[in-house]
């Protein structure tokens, strides 16, 4: 179990394969999912990326996470973490709710895209994964452990892709 603290007081003990064995071309993040349904709410905890690569070979940057709630491939809401400056593996230990109705599930996905922070408000992308709905392989793997084990975060790393 890995404790996350969501204000300093509250910690989430997160479960699921937090471990990956392939490395990656783009970077890797680490982020939980649980939905409560009597509130109709999915909770998803961005928590560290690693192995980040940056634009013109360089050695760190300002990342963030930009997290979208996608229904029939249209962006309905979007959430982001805050910068962390200068770092190649973030910790970003952040929650993010969105309200999502039980018969929605069937036909909704997060976009979670890592970003690098730009003051001209340019933010290039430096890679995306999604999960939900109409996904396959690990990204469906851990819709699917979410949906089984409802009320329970679920942690699982992901690899980046462009």
């Amino acid at each position: 179990m890995v404790p996350v603290w969501l204000d300093g007081e509250h910690a989430l003990d997160l479960q699921g394969p937090l471990l990956s064995l392939r490395p990656t071309e783009y970077g890797d993040v680490l982020f939980s999912l649980s939905y409560l349904p009597t509130a109709e709410r999915l909770t998803v905890v961005i928590v560290k990326a690693r192995s980040l690569r940056w634009r013109d070979g360089k050695d760190s940057g300002d990342p963030f996470v930009k997290v979208y709630l996608m229904q029939n491939g249209k962006k309905i809401s979007k959430k982001k973490t805050t910068v962390k400056r200068g770092e190649k593996n973030p910790i970003f230990n952040e929650a993010m709710i969105f309200s999502v109705p039980a018969a929605a599930l069937p036909t909704v996905q997060l976009r979670i895209t890592v970003a690098e922070y730009q003051a001209e408000n340019k933010t290039p992308s430096l890679g995306h994964v999604i999960v939900g709905a109409h996904t396959s392989g690990t990204e469906a793997t851990h819709w699917n452990q979410m949906m089984t084990s409802l009320r329970k975060p679920v942690a699982m790393w992901h690899f980046l892709r462009k």
